[in-house]
């Protein structure tokens, strides 16, 4: 039980923050209009929310396509990609520190032959694995939290994600803009 201790730990941390937002009705502010229109309202101050919200989105399962889409909607597929980008570097770092300040390297102590064939696979090339993932998954929560508590060092899960993100990132916005166009939202 003492080995499982941190993940529980990370579990209900996360489920309290969840049931947090969806208690008090701030989830609602999740939706792609209010992000867009955050954004439009002041373009400064309107990123620096959006860049919250994305960290907070990214702890509570939202989604990161919501986000992009409303950047893409608010400011283009260049500038929304360039935001959604920098917003989702940023989210993934918080996540990972975080969760690993709570969760430290719980998934090294369990003792499951999946999990340790797995780690072995990310200590043998944390940079390619870590950007491989996130081509994969982008911004996913999940894998968030497991690679902070994979005992990667942050600096492989920096390189990996900054590398991972720019091609699904860049696909979607190409897609938001796309259907934006053909919906005539924009």
């Amino acid at each position: 039980m003492k080995r499982y201790r941190r993940l529980l730990t990370v579990a209900l941390f996360l489920g309290l923050l969840l049931a947090v937002f969806q208690t008090t009705g701030l989830r609602d502010h999740f939706s792609i209009e209010f992000l867009r229109q955050t954004v439009l309202d002041n373009r400064l101050g309107g990123l620096l929310i959006f860049i919250l919200l994305f960290a907070l989105g990214n702890l509570i399962q939202i989604p990161g396509w919501i986000f992009l889409a409303a950047a893409v909607l608010a400011l283009g597929r260049t500038w929304g990609g360039l935001a959604t980008y920098v917003a989702a570097s940023i989210s993934c770092v918080i996540s990972f520190l975080i969760v690993r300040l709570i969760g430290g390297d719980a998934l090294r102590q369990m003792k499951n032959r999946i999990v340790t064939r797995i780690l072995g696979q990310l200590d043998s090339r944390p940079i390619a694995s870590i950007l491989l993932a996130r081509v994969m998954f982008q911004t996913l929560p999940a894998l968030n939290y497991a690679l902070a508590m994979s005992g990667v060092r942050f600096r492989a899960y920096l390189l990996g994600t900054l590398l991972g993100l720019p091609l699904p990132i860049a696909l979607y916005c190409l897609f938001f803009d796309t259907l934006a166009k053909a919906l005539h939202l924009i």
